[in-house]
């Protein structure tokens, strides 16, 4: 899977609405056939980071998500709203979903 993590930094006088600003772009990533998820967090020591943790099945699916109307149209209608060009770490990894966090397994589960 393709796995990536971006960091915005959104203007303070939008970070409360970011969640509201990225709507459209979120449910239409979600639904692409080769995202396995899209999911923003809001930083709790810096409430106007918002942190985007994204996967794609394979190339192909991230190739197809960039080249998405509603990412190009994202090109246009997020920068406005943010402090600084966004950054990212961006990895293939062989797997396709969230491995179990071994050191911190809940009793009785497996």
């Amino acid at each position: 899977m393709i796995f990536i993590t971006a960091k915005f930094r959104v203007r303070p006088e939008h970070a409360d609405r970011w969640p509201e600003i990225t709507a459209d772009f979120t449910r239409a990533t979600r639904a692409e056939p080769g995202c396995l998820w899209f999911d923003w967090s809001r930083s709790v020591a810096e409430p106007t980071e918002y942190v985007l943790v994204e996967a794609f099945r394979d190339d192909e699916a991230g190739a197809a998500h960039v080249q998405s109307a509603h990412f190009k149209a994202a090109q246009q209608t997020l920068p406005p709203h943010l402090l600084e060009t966004p950054r990212i770490v961006n990895a293939t990894i062989p797997q396709d979903d969230w491995s179990l966090l071994g050191e911190m397994a809940v009793p009785g589960q497996e």
